[in-house]
């Protein structure tokens, strides 16, 4: 399936794209091979990325790979999407065969379309949204807590440092007494962590920071990741809890852990006259934190799909892909993420950080 999923689609993908690209364009054969060999490079540069090979790389260099390497998956995507429209086009009589052969117009208005979505994608994903989430209880939590909660910031090469001080900085203006992180706070290297020494913005931080692990903390290296959360004065709950005054946070290991505990075993250790939140990066089975009592959950990994129309397979894989949910008592947000894997778009989804006041009823 992974082999199908990284290795196949892009490629056949990759070949319809350059198919049509390589009629639309009116110049002779070396130019055409040039052109598609260009593009081929830039799409293999995302397998270096998976390889870890950029790690081997100066920062600036093995920076410009990933952007260009996760940047070119993204846009063979809607390259693809929009070719197999004027191909849907072709077949009823709606769009002209003339179209799509040697034509430089049509490929004007294709590379500024992309580059119009592709644009607009950018500065989506760097307007970072506030959403608020009201968690009234019959539980003794004093005069109410205020508490923010993050998931997904993938640092690393495409996430630098500058970006995350700008994170910082929303965290610290709202002045909360608690932040959470709900997972895949390190991308899928933790070179560019060390090199630009991030854990230092992360102590910046003015309230205590509890975090459980995501996927992507194994794909770095767990021991790794353990030790960067430590540097950055986060507690990282690996299948363990705290109380902080009236709230108990539970953090779940990830399910890339298949030793991981069952959450009722978990709870079992759990002060439940505390108001109960449990951190678990990946929202899969959400009745059982409804069996086992918990009082609020809160989960990222989806990304609501990052990019429509992806956003469509998340929202069919996971019974809440984004936002405020509810089973009975219990209540659940799932983040579309502060940061992002790949590429720096969004296109029908948003970036976010979840402000959340628990209080009396």
């Amino acid at each position: 399936m992974w082999i199908i999923l990284f290795f196949v689609l892009p490629f056949a993908g990759f070949s319809y794209v350059m198919w049509h690209v390589w009629c639309l364009l009116p110049v002779g054969l070396p130019l055409k091979w040039a052109v598609v060999a260009a593009c081929a490079m830039m799409l293999c540069t995302t397998f270096l990325n998976f390889s870890h090979a950029v790690d081997g790389m100066p920062l600036p260099l093995a920076r410009a790979c990933y952007e260009t390497g996760n940047s070119s998956v993204f846009v063979l995507l809607y390259a693809a999407l929009l070719f197999l429209l004027l191909d849907l086009g072709r077949l009823v009589g709606l769009v002209p065969r003339a179209w799509l052969y040697s034509n430089c117009l049509s490929l004007a208005v294709i590379v500024v379309l992309l580059t119009g979505v592709f644009t607009y994608g950018y500065f989506n994903y760097m307007d970072k949204r506030r959403h608020t989430v009201d968690l009234p209880t019959a539980k003794d939590v004093g005069g109410g807590v205020k508490i923010v909660m993050a998931s997904d910031l993938h640092l690393g090469y495409h996430n630098p440092r500058k970006e995350l001080a700008r994170w910082v900085d929303m965290i610290n203006a709202e002045r909360p007494a608690l932040v959470l992180l709900g997972g895949d706070v390190v991308d899928g290297s933790l070179r560019p962590i060390v090199a630009e020494d991030m854990a230092a913005e992360l102590r910046r931080v003015e309230a205590p920071v509890l975090a459980c692990p995501g996927n992507h903390e194994y794909y770095a290296g767990f021991e790794g990741s353990a030790d960067f959360y430590r540097d950055a004065g986060i507690t990282l709950l690996r299948d363990s809890a705290v109380t902080v005054g009236g709230i108990a946070v539970v953090g779940r290991d990830d399910r890339s852990n298949p030793h991981r505990k069952s959450l009722g075993a978990l709870m079992r250790g759990v002060d439940k006259s505390k108001y109960v939140i449990l951190l678990d990066h990946q929202p899969y089975h959400l009745e059982q934190a409804e069996r086992a009592g918990v009082d609020f959950q809160f989960s990222g990994h989806t990304h609501h799909g990052q990019l429509w129309p992806i956003s469509w397979i998340t929202e069919a894989v996971y019974e809440d892909a984004y936002g405020p949910w509810r089973r009975g008592s219990t209540r659940y947000y799932v983040s579309s993420g502060l940061g992002q894997w790949g590429a720096k778009f969004r296109i029908g989804t948003c970036s976010e950080y979840v402000v959340a006041t628990v209080h009396a009823k």
